[in-house]
């Protein structure tokens, strides 16, 4: 279709916009550079050409018109709309400000930088918010129309529509859309949502950061996975973002008071819910202080009675005994233990806790209960607890430390690009495997010189199954690196086990 979108240069649309040079679309959609008059004299523009469905064209009009009433100086303006017809075939037309380089012209070259991530973050977020206030939702945030004009960020305006639309019947599902609103996934019709943006939002900041898109575990319904080398507060967000459960997702309030470090701990959840042991309740933590409301009881008038006085000095340290070993474990986290606190086990400062919480809890949830209690799979093997990892080096010599690979799956390429190899190309990716041999999170530590055999190594790795190595019996903590080799002819896979 490109094709023919391309032979329309050098028409003009209803006589007053010239197709002056083709600059890119799909099968749905083109935009062409044109010319517009302001003042009376010519202003570049560029012009948008749709073929109208029967039965939304006045619709699709309608938002146009809607969005061309906004005023934000973060969202394209749009100038004028309407029908017309190239050649018989009728279509729609939008015309709007043009826009220098968009973002996906930028990412193949180079990530962003933290500090460009930041003011593309706050563009967005200030637009995103100034459209749900007005019950609209931007629907189609990506790379793609996130633009460039003059020394301004803008976002696109043309596919806005109003929260709690229905989704178009038509139009190609894309890794930036939600995963509600894939197509057959609810036994109902679809509804845009301020969630399904934030779910958007967060594959872009991933992709703006390292170049690739997170990796969707679509069949296994669970959170897609992040690359861990994300910087703070970046990582914090996206994860909050691409919540599989719409309801999870952080608002735009939320994200920004994150980006900005005013963030309080209420809002900045760290254990996700499914790996949360209900048993384990937080309060015994802060129970230590109850032992000084009980002093207090006794501090009563000598008139009184000296009976009392003398019934709370004897029974104040029984009572003071008892609290004691019923809240052990809590009192001793509020003074210094007798043996060094790993990192993971000192309470980080308030400004970092959105980043450590979660490891922290877990410690601290271990050490208050007497049943032994599994360490979720969701933490990493660089950040497991010393005294679970020094572990290794203490193990009998006929103890079985090494894992092996159960199941692997490999990458699936298409022919025209294995024919597209000049000898071999390699990717390595390394992968973190929780107790159950399940890999927790991959990430790409050569991406080699093919964006395309990167992701397609990306997708498989996050598939691979292991026989976890043993300590003294139990099965632990793993990294493996994968290492990819693509040729005409085959593809091979060679796992080494880095850790323990």
């Amino acid at each position: 279709m490109s094709d023919t979108w391309k032979q329309w240069e050098g028409q003009t649309i209803n006589g007053k916009f010239p197709l002056l040079r083709y600059l890119g679309g799909s099968e749905h959609s083109a935009v062409f550079l044109t010319e517009r008059q302001e003042g009376g004299l010519p202003v570049k523009a560029a012009i948008k050409l749709i073929p109208p469905a029967p039965e939304n064209g006045e619709l699709q009009l309608s938002r146009w018109r809607q969005a061309a009433d906004l005023s934000h100086p973060h969202l394209i303006p749009i100038y004028e709309m309407g029908r017309c017809e190239l050649e018989g075939a009728p279509l729609l037309y939008v015309v709007m400000e043009c826009a220098e380089e968009n973002l996906a012209q930028v990412l193949p070259e180079r990530p962003l930088t933290s500090e460009e991530a930041r003011a593309m973050l706050e563009s967005v977020l200030d637009v995103f918010a100034y459209l749900h206030h007005k019950g609209l939702v931007h629907s189609r945030i990506k790379p793609a129309n996130i633009m460039a004009s003059g020394d301004q960020l803008k976002i696109s305006s043309d596919g806005l529509r109003g929260a709690g639309e229905s989704l178009d019947a038509s139009g190609d599902q894309t890794a930036y859309d939600p995963p509600e609103n894939a197509r057959g996934v609810i036994p109902m019709p679809q509804t845009m949502s301020p969630a399904g943006d934030v779910w958007s939002l967060g594959m872009t900041l991933v992709e703006t950061l390292t170049q690739n898109l997170p990796v969707v575990r679509t069949a296994e319904q669970r959170d897609p996975l992040l690359p861990q080398r994300l910087e703070e507060p970046f990582l914090d967000i996206a994860r909050h973002c691409l919540m599989r459960h719409p309801q999870s997702r952080w608002t735009m309030a939320q994200i920004a008071a994150r980006l900005e470090g005013r963030a309080p701990m209420s809002q900045v959840p760290t254990i996700p819910p499914e790996v949360r042991n209900p048993s384990l309740a937080p309060e015994p933590i802060a129970r230590p202080s109850r032992p000084p409301a009980k002093r207090r009881n006794y501090t009563v008038p000598i008139a009184a009675g000296f009976v009392i006085l003398l019934v709370a000095i004897l029974a104040g340290p029984r009572l003071l005994r008892r609290h004691s070993a019923a809240e052990q474990i809590p009192a001793a986290a509020d003074e210094q233990p007798p043996a060094p606190l790993t990192p993971r086990q000192v309470p980080p400062p308030p400004q970092d806790r959105s980043t450590r919480a979660y490891g922290s809890s877990v410690v601290e949830e271990k050490q208050s209960s007497k049943a032994p209690v599994p360490v979720p799979a969701l933490v990493h093997p660089e950040t497991t607890p010393e005294k679970e990892t020094n572990t290794v080096a203490r193990v009998p010599a006929r103890a079985s430390i090494h894992g092996e690979v159960a199941h692997q799956v490999m990458p699936e390429v298409l022919r025209s690009a294995k024919d597209s190899i000049r000898g071999k190309v390699t990717v390595i990716v390394k992968v973190n495997v929780d107790r159950s041999g399940s890999v927790e999170d991959a990430d790409l530590e050569s991406p080699g010189p093919s964006k395309y055999f990167a992701q397609a190594a990306l997708g498989a790795a996050v598939h691979w199954i292991f026989k976890p190595p043993t300590v003294g019996g139990r099965g632990v903590l793993s990294s493996w690196t994968l290492r990819f080799e693509f040729t005409q002819d085959e593809t091979k896979v060679v796992p080494t086990q880095e850790m323990p």
